[in-house]
């Protein structure tokens, strides 16, 4: 449990210190999902319920989902910016 939660908290943390490339923000959100589906997974295995497998899978499809959704976001930003920097993305421009 101690190793899910420190993976986590060390994701968040990168999340927050290394914002400069559109790219190492994703790199920490799909660490942090990971650590999500690892601390899932043992918890299910260890209230050994009936269908330990379901929610661990839900997790993993929805963070399969997220990658592919933020890959698309960051090709349609660099082909539009030119550029993955996140201090170039103003969100208030048209």
């Amino acid at each position: 449990v101690f190793t899910t939660m420190s993976a986590f908290t060390l994701g968040a943390t990168g999340l927050m210190l290394h914002r400069m490339h559109f790219l190492s923000a994703l790199l920490c959100l799909e660490g942090m999902m990971l650590a999500m589906f690892l601390a899932i997974s043992m918890w299910a295995t260890q209230m050994s319920i009936g269908c330990s497998f379901l929610t661990p899978m839900l997790l993993l499809t929805l963070s399969a989902c997220e990658a592919s959704t933020g890959l698309a976001l960051m090709v349609a930003t660099t082909r539009t910016h030119g550029t993955d920097h996140l201090k170039n993305l103003n969100l208030l421009q048209c």
